[in-house]
């Protein structure tokens, strides 16, 4: 069973950057052919993709985040992370890390696809 979790402040400034890890147990991140997603929802709001990195090691973003946005590895500790830079408080929200078994952004219409989530973590950027 293939479990993932997410670590890392609950408390950021704003201009700093935001920094999470998704302890990855149950199965390899180079598995192919699966790719390893960032979520995030906004108090009040559905559901915004960030980005994934495959099992290749390679991303993509959302276009509307991609400027502040990066995702890395770390095979040998079997972790991905998430690193949004010049944080503002609408990045204030639940981040997820999820696994998807393909190239699929999340959206509405391809949620099934996303079979394992991490629980969530809290995030506030705020001074």
């Amino acid at each position: 069973q293939v479990q993932l979790q997410e670590s890392g402040p609950g408390l950021v400034k704003p201009s700093q950057t935001l920094s999470l890890t998704c302890t990855v147990s149950g199965g390899a991140i180079t598995t192919a052919y699966y790719y390893w997603s960032w979520i995030r929802q906004p108090p009040g709001k559905g559901l915004e993709w960030i980005g994934y990195i495959s099992y290749r090691g390679n991303t993509y973003y959302s276009p509307s985040l991609k400027s502040r946005t990066s995702i890395s590895r770390d095979t040998s500790k079997n972790q991905f992370t998430l690193q949004l830079s010049s944080s503002t408080p609408e990045d204030t929200g639940v981040y997820y890390c999820a696994r998807v078994g393909g190239p699929y952004p999340y959206s509405e219409d391809n949620r099934g696809l996303y079979a394992y989530w991490g629980q969530g973590t809290q995030v506030t950027v705020s001074s």
